[in-house]
């Protein structure tokens, strides 16, 4: 996929991270890509909520609020929380994920995965700035988003 927008936004209000604007990077996938969503960073998953929506085209960005979604919280090991959301595109209505509350999570593992079409919307911690651009293409488990001060 490649990234088409990276703005401060408050994370999903159904995760309950609060209203305070984080960075959001947003990965858009074409049906040429590969759909497998993968885990930004370890820590264990403290929330899973999934919201019916529409279907607009992924790569817009009202894709991120009006779109069906899957949104998951997950606890870094220093307590700072960050968020990834699976969102259907024009095409793609079928999100999967393999994670349960509770389960510890490892960078780069595989999650699941969105059907044809899709959109990933990563919300980085409070006070921690992407590394990525605007039109960089993205590779699944390899691409660093952003460091995470330890």
């Amino acid at each position: 996929g490649h990234i088409v927008s990276i703005a401060p936004v408050a994370p999903p209000a159904e995760l309950g991270l609060g209203i305070t604007p984080r960075w959001r990077v947003s990965i858009f996938l074409s049906v040429l890509n590969v759909h497998v969503n993968r885990i930004p960073a370890d820590g264990t998953v403290t929330r899973i909520a999934y919201r019916h929506g529409a279907f607009v085209n992924a790569s817009l960005d009202k894709a991120s609020a009006d779109n069906e979604r899957n949104a998951i919280a997950i606890r870094l090991p220093d307590g700072q929380e960050i968020a990834v959301v699976q969102i259907a595109g024009l095409i793609a209505r079928r999100i999967l994920c393999t994670l349960q509350e509770g389960d510890s999570v490892q960078a780069g593992a595989r999650f699941g995965i969105i059907r044809f079409g899709s959109r990933a919307d990563v919300y980085l911690p409070q006070g921690v700035r992407p590394l990525v651009a605007i039109g960089q293409i993205m590779i699944g488990g390899e691409t660093v988003i952003a460091e995470v001060p330890a």
